[in-house]
């Protein structure tokens, strides 16, 4: 089984090494081992989660959210439905803030359109003169 120290991680998945650092000191990634040098040891497994981890967090997902689901899933199986209610919570947030983004995309569109209007109608008007 591959393992990898911080630095490789953070060039491989491109996530600062102070970011992953804050994510074990926020209990993200609690599961990540350490050598006996103090060094953390990151398996596949734990760069999948890191992937999982940055995923949410672009999508503004809170840390303390973040760390429920961790904890959800350290502590058992059986909370499936738990997992579930946090993921699908913050999914309908996406979807209304998908809402919003597209309205604002057609606010700027509908601007940028106007300005080029007005600058064919300048151009136009400067050629007469």
């Amino acid at each position: 089984m591959a393992e990898y120290n911080i630095n490789e991680v953070s060039k491989m998945m491109d996530i600062p090494s102070h970011t992953i650092r804050f994510y074990e000191k926020e209990g993200l990634i609690p599961f990540v081992k350490r050598g006996e040098n103090g060094y953390r040891i990151f398996r596949e497994e734990d760069l999948g989660w890191l992937d999982f981890i940055r995923c949410l967090k672009i999508t503004g997902m809170p840390v303390s959210e973040l760390r429920e689901i961790i904890t959800l899933t350290i502590n058992g199986e059986d909370n499936f439905e738990l997992r579930r209610a946090i993921l699908f919570n913050h999914l309908e947030n996406l979807k209304e803030q998908r809402i919003q983004l597209d309205k604002a995309f057609d606010k700027v569109y509908t601007k940028l359109k106007y300005f080029d209007k007005l600058e064919e109608e300048f151009k136009t008007k400067n050629k007469e003169m």
